[in-house]
C-alpha cells in the first residue's frame, strides 16, 4: 500500500510564493519518479511537473515553466514544488502522483488527496 500526502497549500496573493510538499510512504522511494498535477473547478486534471527518481531530470508544463521548481529529498521520501510568482490561474487543487514522469494522469497508479492553492489578484 502506497500513501502520498500533500501539504503546503493555502491562500496567496498574485506574485507570492508557496512551497508544496508530498511525502510518500513507499518502499524504495528513491527509485520512483513523481509528478505534480492540478485540477481547477470544472476543468480536467492537468500535468504541472515531474521529476525522475534521482532528481536528474525534471519536466514542466509550459504554463509554469520558469516560475515553478520541482525537487526531491530521497532521505525524507519527499518531493517539493516551489511555486513563485503565483497567478490567479494557478488556483487549483494540487496532487502528487506516482510512479512516473508522464503528462497523462491516467498513467499513474498512486495519488495523494490533494492540497488547495488559491491565488487572489
Amino acid at each position: 500500500q502506497v500513501t502520498m500526502i500533500e501539504s503546503g497549500g493555502g491562500l496567496a496573493q498574485a506574485g507570492d510564493s508557496l512551497t508544496l510538499s508530498c511525502i510518500a510512504s513507499v518502499h524504495a522511494f528513491k527509485s520512483v519518479a513523481v509528478a505534480w498535477f492540478r485540477q481547477a473547478p470544472g476543468k480536467e486534471r492537468e500535468f504541472v511537473s515531474s521529476i525522475s527518481f534521482d532528481g536528474s531530470e525534471s519536466f514542466y508544463a509550459d504554463s509554469v515553466k520558469g516560475r515553478f521548481t520541482i525537487s526531491r529529498d530521497n532521505a525524507k521520501n519527499t518531493v517539493y514544488l516551489q511555486m513563485n510568482r503565483l497567478k490567479p490561474e494557478d488556483t487549483a487543487v494540487y496532487y502528487c502522483a506516482g510512479p512516473g514522469l508522464d503528462t497523462n494522469p491516467r498513467k499513474y497508479r498512486y495519488w495523494g488527496q490533494g492540497t488547495q492553492v488559491t491565488v487572489s489578484s
